[in-house]
């Protein structure tokens, strides 16, 4: 088993891609690094070249700044040129110092040692020269001065010549060096172009044994993908993932082959089944709607009726017989036969009737108000799909709130949909109790008292089956004590 999954690790193509850009990124930092050492050599050779030159040139300036300093100063006395003087004396010795000093056979040697005898003679006199001044012995600064003059001369001279060797050897040692740069630009730009072919055919070759069964099996899949399963098994070149994703491959065209022929073996029995499923669906969804509409809680029955008894204990009989007609035709409404489908106008005097039982009972508490499209009143719904969505909201969001409750009934035409629209101003719904309501998960207590046992679950699920749809109702709730509206989706079935 080790061996196996070592085997397949070793033949991946993430192993072929690893040691070729690998290889390649090595070749090329060797070839980078190689070229920037050498280069680096070589500039450095070409800037030591001319250092020489440029010393002898600082020197003769520097030179030249002592004997200007010196002059200044004798001839004005200034605190200033003194001043600079010393300073241009301590640099050009510094300078000077730096010359080879031991007795050589080279000649340009020999003038560098000869320059830096002279320097120091040269700041002697000069030396000299500002001491006689600053004493006040003309005739020794003269003297000193003038014998300073011509030594600066002469070491003009000297410096200038020995420059001037020097430029000429340098610019020999210039030429080859930049010879050698060149040739060693020519070099890489040989064994890049090298390296590119070289990367280039081993691209080629990588590429080549990867696209190629890529190729044979996209075939084969672009065959099967027409219908035709006659063919024959792509042949596996490698071990290696798409080795991998060929016997799979394989495999699959084997197990649809058979499961074809399974499937002709079943269709004439699944034809039957069919026609046995669309009958009895038809037959379930005539139950469902019957089985729903019949669940009426009588508790509901009983407090309404007795709370009109206690009515006519109390009050005179007018009311009390509009109460109990009301009643009366609220429970004539839920029993009575072939209401399966009612019109809204319907709906709306039920949800009249039910809202003015409830105020009786409950001493005009809930204000009730309507906004209705009175075009759309012989749209058909299934029916008792109002009200209970009215009861719900006094059962659950006005019954116990502080303030007065509100229930708005509104009815309208947005594009080609009917919406009613529900809304109160009670405590609201929490927002994972309104997920389960309006996926069909949760279940309200049809055991209340005050429950004619018809809730919301029953209301979506009878919606969905009479519109044929899932996306029926909507049911918003912002936070808490900021209530609940409910809007229903009704095609629009009246031109």
């Amino acid at each position: 088993m080790f061996r196996k999954i070592k085997n397949r690790y070793n033949n991946s193509i993430q192993t072929k891609l690893m040691v070729a850009f690998l290889l390649t990124t090595v070749i090329i930092m060797f070839m980078n690094m190689f070229m920037y050492v050498n280069t680096n050599r070589m500039l450095a050779s070409l800037d030591e070249v001319y250092a020489e030159n440029i010393n002898l040139n600082t020197i003769s300036d520097t030179l030249d700044s002592v004997d200007a300093a010196l002059t200044g100063y004798l001839n004005t006395r200034s605190f200033a040129y003194m001043e600079d003087y010393y300073r241009y004396a301590q640099d050009y010795t510094n300078l000077t110092n730096e010359l080879y000093g031991d007795i050589s056979s080279n000649k340009l040697l020999l003038m560098e040692r000869d320059i830096k005898n002279m320097s120091e003679n040269y700041i002697t006199l000069t030396n000299y020269a500002v001491d006689g001044k600053r004493g006040g012995n003309i005739e020794k600064y003269k003297v000193r001065y003038e014998e300073a003059g011509k030594l600066y001369t002469y070491l003009k001279y000297t410096i200038s010549e020995l420059n001037n060797e020097r430029f000429r050897r340098n610019a020999e040692i210039y030429q080859l060096q930049s010879a050698n740069l060149r040739a060693l630009e020519l070099m890489n730009i040989i064994s890049i172009f090298i390296i590119g072919i070289m990367n280039v055919f081993m691209i080629i070759i990588l590429t080549n044994s990867i696209t190629k069964p890529l190729i044979r099996l996209a075939d084969a899949a672009g065959v099967v993908s027409e219908g035709n399963l006659n063919i024959d098994m792509v042949p596996i070149e490698a071990e290696d993932e798409i080795g991998v994703v060929t016997k799979a491959f394989n495999q699959m065209l084997e197990n649809i082959r058979l499961y074809i022929e399974r499937l002709r073996e079943n269709m004439e029995t699944e034809r039957q089944h069919k026609e046995k499923e669309l009958l009895m669906e038809s037959h379930l969804k005539d139950a469902q709607l019957k089985y729903l509409q019949a669940q009426i809680n009588p508790h509901f029955l009983f407090n309404t009726l007795n709370a009109g008894a206690q009515l006519a204990m109390m009050e005179g009989a007018d009311r009390t017989y509009t109460y109990v007609q009301r009643v009366a035709d609220f429970f004539r409404y839920n029993i009575k036969k072939d209401q399966d489908e009612v019109t809204l106008r319907e709906e709306i005097a039920l949800v009249d009737t039910y809202v003015y039982i409830l105020n009786v009972r409950f001493a005009g508490d809930i204000h009730y108000s309507k906004e209705i499209d009175e075009s759309l009143l012989d749209v058909k719904i299934p029916g008792m799909t109002l009200q209970p969505i009215v009861e719900n909201s006094v059962n659950y969001g006005i019954r116990n709130i502080d303030w007065e409750g509100e229930i708005k009934l509104k009815v309208y035409k947005q594009d080609d949909t009917v919406c009613i629209s529900i809304k109160d101003n009670g405590v609201g719904i929490p927002e994972d109790k309104l997920k389960k309501i309006i996926s069909g998960e949760f279940h309200a207590d049809e055991g209340l008292s005050d429950s004619n046992g018809v809730g919301l679950d029953n209301v979506i699920n009878r919606l969905k089956i009479y519109l044929g749809e899932d996306d029926v109702i909507d049911i918003i709730s912002e936070g808490e004590n900021k209530g609940t509206e409910t809007i229903i989706y009704v095609q629009n079935s009246i031109s």
